[in-house]
């Protein structure tokens, strides 16, 4: 290849129309797929890598499901090698034979050629309805070994040369629940990575193989460059955070915690993992790619903001991860890891963004509601079929950051809000299940001069027949997501089955049986606090109660505000003498 020249505004073209080339992919999906957990969550994540596996763009998405990818593509340019054509497109889930996730992820890539050249690969990846197993789902807690969990899927040929490899899917969809349902996302997945081929080859065509690759290794070296830079406004030193979830689904009622310490050399740090627990029984063990995509997007989230859709591999160039083997953050096979992305999932992130806030004060990130979720599974009257049926729809909120309040409604940290809650016409259309109550918590958040979003109160009404709730994608029963600098960590969440004037308490990482006329009900905590509830201000704490978000009583004892409930103003008197008590 020629050295070509390059000015700014082919550079800034062909950076953005990768970037879009994503976004178009994703929107592609979203538009073509038929399942809830894509079509109205968002579960899904896409990306470009170039020829040496490298990271090119990634510009949205669930960060275990496609920050580290380049490890998925390496491993399979590693393992086929001369074996790639163009045409081709590749399946893969396996976390130990591919670097995946877990295993209701699935990522389908497409190797792009132009003129027998391999340039770049991509990878659409989606949640699936179903990927076989012990239990609909995916979410089993007691799976004796991740094969009990679903099909493992190491990277094999689905599509060869252009011809499509019926053989192969059909023995995958067969072992699946939604053979259907499952087969359509695939294709949409599929499809939308032709979208992104198309895109890239008109992108070369326009302006030249050389001309692209020489943007390409520009952009990594502007990333890499940028993000040095940040790091160096870092004070040198070593920062620590911890953080727990509830348990691990096996041996129950004993939390399981991750621990960070991240120390910063002038400009480049390491993120160590060392100090975690051991590899665990239950189904929260994370696997490299996990925890390095965590790891790496935690530190993106302390970079300037401007930078935030441009992380490519330069940005990754500064940064070493240490993970030892055989722990709950680098699990070995055959470990379970159905609920990583959750439980342990979003500890790595908590405890790593608790790092960088004591690293970066002005930039201090407090913890989110945990997530919340469930699979509920069982016969759908209406139709004479089997559903099953996965939510975000009743987490919290986003905590806060320096200098602002936590987002409402966004839906698990993991997941920095590109996925989202349903609505509830469309839950009540897709299963038997009514929406009752679906609306904001009062002081159900961290406190804090900026308080964390509020919390969610959800309850929804079987009105099919028997079923069963596994609460294996879900925390926060027992332990709380931290606050930062004086901040309120997150409240403790709540779930419950009303069966007649019965309630029995639901936790997480549990299965339970339900019957027609069930509610489920849960007081799913918001997010946490950055700073001193006391040096809120006390016109943000009358807005706070006027729109409901925190009680009256709560402005008092927290916020040390008080005010008159008759005329629903601050007695500023009143308030001084509190806050100067505290």
């Amino acid at each position: 290849m020629g050295r070509a020249k390059i000015d700014p505004i082919t550079l800034s073209t062909v950076w953005h129309s990768l970037i879009s080339a994503c976004r178009e992919m994703r929107y592609n999906i979203e538009r073509t797929c038929q399942s809830y957990l894509i079509s109205q969550l968002h579960d899904i994540s896409v990306g470009i890598w170039d020829a040496k596996g490298e990271t090119v763009a990634v510009p949205i998405g669930l960060p275990s499901q496609y920050l580290g990818g380049k490890f998925s593509v390496q491993y399979i340019l590693n393992k086929f090698r001369k074996n790639i054509y163009p045409g081709d497109v590749f399946l893969n889930n396996d976390p130990y034979k591919g670097y995946c996730n877990h295993l209701p992820d699935w990522g389908f890539f497409r190797p792009i050629f132009y003129k027998d050249r391999l340039l770049f690969v991509t990878l659409a990846r989606g949640h699936m309805v179903d990927t076989g197993g012990a239990y609909p789902g995916g979410y089993f807690p007691n799976a004796y070994d991740i094969h009990a969990e679903g099909l493992c899927i190491p990277p094999i040929k689905v599509f060869e040369k252009g011809k499509e490899q019926k053989e192969i899917l059909e023995l995958i969809w067969n072992n699946v629940r939604w053979p259907e349902a499952v087969r359509l996302d695939n294709y949409s997945l599929i499809a939308s990575t032709k979208t992104c081929e198309d895109r890239i080859l008109g992108l070369v065509k326009k302006y030249g193989e050389d001309t692209v690759l020489a943007c390409v290794k520009e952009m990594k070296n502007r990333m890499e460059k940028a993000v040095r830079s940040e790091i160096a406004k870092i004070p040198d030193g070593t920062y620590s955070g911890e953080a727990a979830t509830d348990d691990d689904g096996t041996e129950l009622d004993v939390q399981v915690w991750v621990r960070c310490d991240i120390t910063v050399k002038g400009d480049e740090l390491t993120i160590d993992y060392s100090r975690s627990d051991g590899q665990r029984k239950g189904f929260v063990n994370n696997v490299f790619m996990t925890t390095y995509s965590r790891a790496c997007a935690s530190l993106f989230l302390f970079m300037d903001t401007s930078l935030a859709e441009y992380h490519n591999e330069g940005s990754m160039r500064p940064v070493k991860v240490v993970m030892p083997e055989g722990s709950v953050i680098n699990a070995k096979y055959p470990a379970t890891v159905g609920a990583s992305p959750v439980c342990v999932g979003v500890q790595i992130m908590e405890a790593t963004a608790t790092a960088f806030s004591k690293a970066l004060p002005h930039r201090a990130i407090a913890g989110w509601g945990r997530h919340r979720g469930h699979y509920i599974f069982g016969m759908d009257p209406r139709i004479g079929e089997r559903y099953v049926q996965t939510t975000f729809d009743s987490d919290g909120s986003a905590g806060a950051v320096y200098g602002y309040d936590g987002y409402p409604g966004a839906a698990t940290f993991n997941a920095l809000g590109s996925v989202t809650r349903g609505n509830a016409e469309e839950v009540e259309i897709r299963y038997p299940w009514r929406i009752v109550r679906y609306e904001f918590a009062k002081d159900l958040m961290g406190q804090g001069k900026w308080r964390g979003a509020p919390g969610t109160e959800w309850e929804i009404l079987n009105e099919g027949g028997d079923a069963a709730i596994a609460t294996g994608s879900s925390d926060g029963d027992v332990t709380q997501a931290p606050g930062q600098f004086g901040g309120e960590p997150t409240p403790v969440s709540i779930a419950d089955i009303i069966r007649g004037e019965e309630r029995t308490r639901l936790k997480s990482h549990r299965m339970a049986q339900l019957k027609p006329g069930d509610r489920i009900q849960k007081h799913s905590a918001g997010g946490a606090g950055v700073g001193n509830p006391k040096e809120r201000e006390p016109e943000k704490v009358l807005d706070d109660v006027l729109d409901e978000f925190i009680s009256v009583d709560v402005a008092r004892v927290k916020y040390g505000v008080a005010i008159n409930p008759q005329t629903m103003a601050v007695d500023w008197e009143e308030t001084r003498k509190l806050r100067a008590v505290s």
